[in-house]
C-alpha cells in the first residue's frame, strides 16, 4: 500500500493562518448567523487560523474584542446584524484600537455600507454568499 511518501506535493505551502514563527493568526467572528459563523470558521480553522471566540451581534463583537485584547489578529464583522450593527461595532473597536484589524462581511447590495465601513477603519470586506478563495485571500492580505 502506497503511503504518502510515495505522492511528494508539488504545491507543498504552508498554512496561511500560521506565521513564519509557527504561532497562529488568531480570529474573533462576529455574525449574528450561525450558518455563516460556522462557515467562516471551518475555512478559516482548515488554513490553520485559530477561531478565539464568536460573537452573534456587534455588542458581544466588542465586548469580545476588549475582553481578549491585545490577542486578536483579525475580526470578521458582519453588517447586518440585531443589537448593534456592524459599523458601529466596526467604530467603537477602532475607538479602542486604531490599529484593530477588522474585514467586513456583507450581502450583495450594500455598497454604501461597505464604502462606509471601510471609510471608518475596516481593512477590506468579504461578500456573502462565502467564497472560500475570496476569503483565504482577503484575510491572509489584511494579516501580512
Amino acid at each position: 500500500m502506497k503511503t504518502k511518501q510515495d505522492f511528494p506535493s508539488i504545491n507543498e505551502r504552508p498554512p496561511e493562518g500560521i506565521r513564519v514563527d509557527g504561532t497562529k493568526v488568531k480570529v474573533l467572528i462576529v455574525d449574528d448567523s450561525i450558518f455563516v459563523a460556522k462557515q467562516l470558521g471551518q475555512i478559516l480553522s482548515s488554513e490553520g487560523y485559530e477561531v478565539v471566540a464568536t460573537a452573534g451581534d456587534g455588542k458581544e463583537g466588542v465586548d469580545k474584542y476588549k475582553e481578549l485584547y491585545p490577542n486578536i489578529d483579525v475580526v470578521t464583522m458582519d453588517i447586518t446584524m440585531p443589537r448593534m450593527d456592524g459599523i458601529t461595532a466596526l467604530e467603537q473597536i477602532m475607538a479602542f484600537d486604531k490599529d484593530a484589524n477588522v474585514i467586513m462581511v456583507s450581502a450583495l447590495g450594500k455598497e454604501e455600507l461597505v464604502k462606509k465601513s471601510l471609510m471608518l477603519g475596516a481593512k477590506n470586506y468579504i461578500v456573502k454568499p462565502l467564497d472560500r478563495k475570496k476569503v483565504l485571500e482577503r484575510i491572509g492580505a489584511s494579516v501580512k
